[in-house]
């Protein structure tokens, strides 16, 4: 697509249809920073039936631009296919044909649940006046449609990157609520690594002179922030996949016909501004700015005595699996969660060389670790 043609937001609208999408209105929420948000809806889409004891509930939490449509076909009011779709489904790791699988659009996302791109109570979108969010308001989000749900306690909540500080914040914030828990490829707080590549990609953003300060939403297509939150994905991405990949995969090849001494592109470089133009197509630059925010300001032991003190109350029977290439979410950072977590065991390890984004696409190793431990949790429900 032409720059000229892309949207000033590529965020879900109701004109675009609901989809798989049902939607449920949780009220107000009192945020974690300061301040309220006077009415909050999350959208989310579920698969199986939950089982008359409402014992066989699995909560799957995404990552930084995924939204609720974890298995399915694109289509009307789906832009993109499940993200996950390998994992989850009938006779997959996640068998639909057991489990009773939800999946919510995150608090300050774009994709049907309240965010940056919603509407205030006065009408138009909350844009530059959407407050500071943090993971724990997510989860108290979440526990509200819980309730909501009828269920008294998942099964298990399930989650990668910033869905796995979802998870961990789950297990710390309701002990009562979660039976078992995956955290995956992620980490119990903030890293200065992670901060510091967050801001390269907030200031991407804000930096685009058509962000207008976070109040975009009026622009015609080609006008809106498209640029600064295609150069905030191709930073990202950088940091999702790894060195050896992309120098097997692409080395110094040049893109078809340009040459790079004449001011043509790297292949490796057409493969970074087709991730940030997809990006933007079907994303909202202050969607981007307020969940990377949330992401970096994450510390499950905020409040509460330090990391270690934290995790030393989760009850949860705890699954921690990492990928030996991530250079985002380091494998460290799951040792430390495994050994802080009683009786989480080792630490499980993904093998490959796509680094971070090993955990969506190593779907064989992924399947074999989820499997297994699904298959105890069931046995002791």
């Amino acid at each position: 697509m032409a720059p000229e043609d892309i949207p000033a937001t590529g965020a879900w609208r109701p004109e675009h249809g609901p989809g798989n999408r049902s939607f449920v209105d949780i009220g107000a929420l009192h945020l974690e920073a300061g301040g309220r948000l006077p009415e909050v809806v999350l959208a989310y889409e579920t698969w199986g039936q939950l089982n008359e004891t409402r014992d066989n509930a699995v909560l799957v939490c995404h990552a930084l631009t995924g939204d609720s449509h974890v298995t399915g076909p694109a289509g009307p009011g789906h832009v993109t296919a499940g993200w996950w779709s390998t994992i989850v489904g009938p006779g997959k790791a996640i068998d639909t044909d057991r489990w009773f699988v939800v999946a919510a659009n995150v608090l300050g996302g774009c994709q049907g649940s309240t965010g940056p791109s919603s509407s205030a109570p006065d009408g138009t979108p909350w844009g530059s006046r959407f407050p500071s969010i943090t993971i724990r308001d997510q989860v108290a989000a979440e526990l509200e449609l819980t309730d909501r749900l009828g269920i008294e306690r998942w099964a298990h909540v399930v989650g990668g990157s910033m869905g796995g500080q979802r998870v961990l914040e789950w297990a710390v914030t309701a002990p009562d609520r979660v039976r078992s828990i995956a955290v995956i490829a992620s980490g119990a707080q903030s890293t200065a690594d992670q901060i510091a590549w967050g801001h390269a990609q907030i200031s991407a953003i804000e930096l685009d002179p058509n962000f207008r300060g976070g109040d975009y939403y009026g622009a015609p297509p080609g006008h809106g922030p498209h640029a600064g939150l295609s150069l905030a994905r191709r930073i990202a991405h950088t940091t999702y996949r790894s060195a050896e990949e992309l120098e097997t995969r692409f080395g110094r090849l040049p893109q078809h016909a340009e040459d790079p001494m004449l001011g043509g592109r790297f292949a490796v470089q057409s493969y970074l501004d087709h991730h940030g133009t997809k990006l933007a197509l079907r994303f909202d630059a202050n969607s981007y700015l307020s969940l990377t925010r949330a992401m970096l300001t994450h510390d499950v032991g905020r409040d509460r005595g330090g990391v270690e003190a934290a995790l030393a109350e989760v009850t949860a029977d705890t699954l921690v699996i990492a990928v030996d290439s991530d250079r985002l979410f380091l494998p460290r950072e799951s040792e430390r969660i495994a050994a802080a977590v009683p009786g989480a065991g080792p630490v499980r390890y993904v093998h490959s060389p796509y680094g971070h984004d090993g955990f969506l696409i190593e779907h064989e190793q992924m399947s074999r670790h989820l499997g297994t431990f699904l298959e105890q949790v069931a046995a002791r429900i």
